[in-house]
């Protein structure tokens, strides 16, 4: 028999041991949650090592002991070394400290659900026999969407699992934006289309956390770029999603944001329909217009500005931005422009942009750990390199990037009373 608790992990101490992408979900989770976590592994994936730099997680660069479970109120072991993971397990059973085996999830003494929030309710399903994630998820969705019709009668029907009841010829793509981290802003349709696929092509950005909600069949193939480094070049990623649609699979390609918006959409639609390969897009929230929201930045404001310009940091200034943004006719949000700050900064202060506009950095907009910088134009670069400003982030430039802009509620006031760490109230 399963017992359902919910934990409060606020200031105490979480063992997570393996440095690999599934760690590094369950880490993202529990730092949200205000944990102390203490990450155990030789190396460490890309978002794991930016949540150390960033002081998240305490980091021992070691293979795991049993004196790293001191302390501990909960351990999750996540190595992908079977004999590894059981013998963390058997350690925290000694100790009488529960542990989610994520390998061999019977070998553990907890599990982790499959949950959705559902505004300030967190909803949680898990399997009380034999773990079956496949079923908790389907059960957790259709929950979820039977809530949501009653709360919000905009749901027409359940959540079901179709994957097995398409003929083998069937195969096709769907471009789903998903946003630009929370999951909570990835739309119920790109969560439908996630449910039906037999292959979820990732990148980096996103709502990464939705890949553990995936049915364990579902075949996950990472493309993700970061900076100057792309392992899987942009053709390929093409032919990757024309191979798996003429195997009779349904191909969902998963990406940050909206894929129309600086998302190379348009050349994988075109890709797959030179192949003869059905495709659909489903639009995503674009970080261009979350990221300002999240930070409290209206793009526009009455009385203020009432344009505004979205443009590409890696092209740089086309001459309507830089004449708007001169005279104070719009603002410009840069996307991918964090390798090019100075650059952008000295164009525009040549051509007559005032050294005085605002501009605001918001990194890793709607995660935990969204970060604001605020800086002049005169002075963005300096402050960008003294403050460690790094991609993912979105540049906005204008009047409204300037703080207190937006004088914010009091805290005591009584639509504030249900805010999140990644909600403000203007």
């Amino acid at each position: 028999m399963t017992t359902m608790l919910g934990l409060d992990l606020t200031g105490r101490r979480v063992l997570v041991v393996g440095g690999g992408p599934v760690a590094a979900r369950r880490v993202q989770a529990l730092v949200a949650d205000g944990a102390r976590v203490l990450v155990v592994a030789p190396a460490l994936c890309e978002p794991l090592r930016d949540a150390h730099r960033w002081g998240q997680v305490e980091w021992r660069s070691h293979e795991v002991r049993e004196d790293d479970l001191d302390d501990a109120w909960l351990v999750l072991t996540a190595t992908g070394d079977r004999a590894t993971d059981d013998q963390v397990a058997a350690w925290a059973s000694q100790r009488r400290v529960f542990c989610v085996h994520a390998g061999r999830v019977a070998g553990g003494t907890a599990r982790t659900p499959a949950t959705t929030s559902l505004g300030d309710v967190l909803v949680g399903v898990v399997s009380t026999g034999a773990p079956d994630p496949g079923r908790t998820t389907v059960v957790r969705d259709a929950l979820a969407e039977k809530v949501r019709d009653v709360l919000a009668d905009h749901l027409r029907e359940g959540h079901v699992d179709v994957r097995g009841k398409r003929r083998r010829d069937e195969g096709r793509v769907v471009l789903v934006g998903g946003g630009p981290g929370d999951p909570g802003l990835l739309t119920l349709a790109g969560r439908r289309a996630l449910a039906e696929a037999d292959v979820v092509v990732t990148d980096r950005l996103g709502p990464v956390d939705v890949l553990d909600e995936l049915a364990p069949d579902v075949e996950v193939i990472d493309v993700g770029k970061t900076p100057g480094n792309h392992p899987v070049p942009q053709h390929e990623i093409g032919r990757i999603l024309v191979e798996q649609a003429q195997r009779g699979r349904v191909v969902v390609r998963l990406k940050g944001g909206d894929p129309f918006v600086y998302g190379r959409g348009g050349e994988e639609v075109l890709a797959c329909r030179e192949a003869g390969v059905a495709v659909s897009v489903i639009p995503g929230v674009s970080s261009a217009l979350a990221a300002p929201a999240a930070a409290g930045i209206p793009l526009t404001h009455r009385g203020t500005v009432g344009a505004l310009h979205v443009m590409n940091g890696h092209d740089g200034w086309s001459q309507a931005a830089l004449v708007g943004l001169r005279d104070a006719t719009c603002t410009v949000v840069v996307l991918m422009g964090v390798s090019a700050l100075g650059e952008l900064a000295s164009r525009a202060l040549e051509f007559g942009v005032p050294a005085t506009t605002p501009a605001a950095i918001v990194e890793r907009a709607t995660t935990p750990t969204q970060r604001v910088t605020r800086a002049s134009l005169a002075t963005l670069e300096a402050t960008a390199l003294a403050e460690g400003v790094r991609a993912p982030a979105v540049l906005v430039l204008g009047e409204v990037a300037a703080e207190g802009l937006l004088a914010p509620r009091p805290v005591d006031s009584p639509d504030a009373s249900d805010l999140t760490d990644r909600t403000m109230a203007w």
